[in-house]
């Protein structure tokens, strides 16, 4: 029972993670129909925030203090990307809109060159986050079953997130008005919704989340480069077997990814555990192509 429990455990961990990556994604792509093939590299962005947050408490700041570097780490991963999500939507993604195999090639090879920019700077080797001493240890429940504080606090900071986008998505103007632009573009237009501006506030925003993601991310294990390339394929299926733009069917897509990795994975091996998920997806998406949830909208024709 104890190791169900650890394995149960181990998947919603993992998709938390999932959730948090794709939750970007959900957004951009049920606003904008843009695939951006550089969501993973704004989740390296916020781990490589954390990276260097630390190594400047730990070269600046008293001994005392360093557990806070954390605290300051997810504020400052959420601007950085947020402000490159901006650039990158006004100087590329804005051009390429109804172009989806334009916007395909050039956000991949943004993802590129935002590699080979962290290789430049930060080198090839993997980096190490160092968690806070709040964070180290686990709860003991049994003497088999102990939950590690940090995956404990990345799935409390994933709900606190989701339930302050729900909020917002549905308690709030601004919301409201990005709901109505991903049902009908054209009449939001006409009644007087700038959605333009909603484009470049959005595609920054999920750039943000994802580099909340990249600190969370950072907790679990070394960082490197390509970290993000590990995650987007899960977050792109999340995305889409959950229902574009839908947040609750995204929560469902990665709690039915996640756990059937971490189960399959024990029973298998990671190999044959992804092409059993991958075929599963593939079943299931033929059975109910919107995935499990859909947008309802109504057409101008």
């Amino acid at each position: 029972m104890s190791l169900l429990l650890l394995q149960l455990f181990n998947g919603i961990s993992v998709s938390s993670i999932l959730l948090l990556v794709a939750l970007g994604l959900a957004i951009t792509f049920g606003l904008m129909n843009v695939i951006n093939m550089a969501h993973g590299e704004f989740i390296m962005i916020g781990a490589y925030t954390a990276y260097m947050i630390q190594q400047w408490f730990k070269s600046r700041m008293p001994e005392s203090m360093f557990d806070l570097y954390f605290v300051v780490s997810l504020p400052a991963a959420f601007a950085l990307a947020y402000a490159i999500g901006w650039l990158l939507e006004t100087l590329l993604v804005r051009h390429l809109y109804k172009r989806p195999l334009d916007s395909l090639l050039a956000t991949w090879g943004v993802s590129l060159i935002l590699q080979q920019l962290a290789r430049t700077l930060f080198g090839a080797p993997n980096k190490a986050v160092q968690a806070p001493g709040w964070l180290e240890g686990g709860w003991t429940i049994t003497e088999q079953l102990i939950l590690p504080y940090s995956r404990l606090f990345v799935i409390g900071l994933v709900a606190l997130i989701l339930i302050g986008i729900y909020w917002y998505l549905y308690r709030s103007r601004g919301g409201r008005n990005m709901r109505a632009t991903m049902q009908n573009r054209q009449m939001a237009a006409c009644l007087g919704i700038s959605t333009r501006r909603l484009d470049a506030q959005a595609f920054a925003f999920g750039s943000g989340i994802a580099g909340i993601a990249g600190c969370a991310v950072a907790l679990l294990g070394p960082i490197g480069p390509s970290l993000g390339t590990y995650y987007i394929v899960d977050a792109f299926m999340v995305v889409v077997l959950g229902g574009i733009g839908q947040l609750v069917g995204s929560l469902f897509g990665a709690l039915s990814i996640g756990v059937l990795n971490t189960t399959l994975e024990y029973a298998t091996s990671a190999t044959i555990c992804k092409v059993i998920v991958f075929t599963l997806i593939i079943a299931f998406l033929q059975w109910r192509p919107s995935g499990f949830s859909s947008m309802r909208s109504r057409s101008l024709d």
